[in-house]
């Protein structure tokens, strides 16, 4: 009986520590997402949420032409979303605003969130977002259209081989956010 009995208390001893590591195992998983974000702030890395500062230079560059491309897409989201002009041409170091169109086609509010992304994907340094949609959460009513600016600037030092930036948002459905009445009012907390 010794031995069974040694046998079942080596196990429950076990036992316990297999809880503890798989509990420290699921405080870490939860206390990575701040711990990454924190990090992400720290290094200025995917911090898409808040606008660019001008470019250190900040005269027009009158003999070049950038043209800038914009494009749209939704994920999974029952909004219509496109851009009001499809390209714009400007020159580095210009201050430029163009709009994109948001309608919600959906019989509810949602809330969505845009992440932009750039191509060539190394020119992301240079366009500087002064204003953007993208910086936060947009909620609409059912039905509702918005228009929604941008406002940018080509930091003047983009390489020279560098004519032609395409500028995509994706606008993804922000799961489990609830639309209050003031959120979805136009000048609201969505808007």
């Amino acid at each position: 009986m010794t031995e069974a009995t040694d046998l079942a208390a080596a196990n429950r001893r076990l036992l316990k520590k297999l809880l503890v590591v798989a509990a420290g195992m699921f405080a870490f998983g939860f206390a990575l997402v701040p711990f990454y974000e924190q990090i992400c702030e720290i290094a200025g890395i995917r911090d898409v949420l808040r606008p660019d500062s001008m470019p250190a230079n900040t005269q027009v560059d009158t003999a070049r032409t950038v043209t800038i491309e914009f494009d749209s897409n939704t994920h999974d989201l029952g909004w219509n979303f496109k851009p009001v002009a499809r390209s714009v041409q400007v020159h580095p170091g210009e201050l430029a605003t163009v709009s994109y169109e948001v309608r919600n086609a959906l019989g509810r509010p949602v809330t969505g969130q845009a992440v932009p992304s750039y191509g060539p994907q190394h020119a992301a340094q240079y366009f500087k977002k002064m204003e953007c949609f993208c910086f936060r959460q947009q909620t609409l009513a059912p039905g509702e259209v918005r228009q929604m600016p941008v406002v940018f600037v080509v930091d003047p030092a983009l390489p020279p081989d560098v004519n032609t930036i395409t500028l995509s948002y994706t606008f993804f459905e922000v799961a489990g956010r609830g639309a209050s009445a003031e959120s979805v009012r136009p000048g609201g907390k969505g808007s």
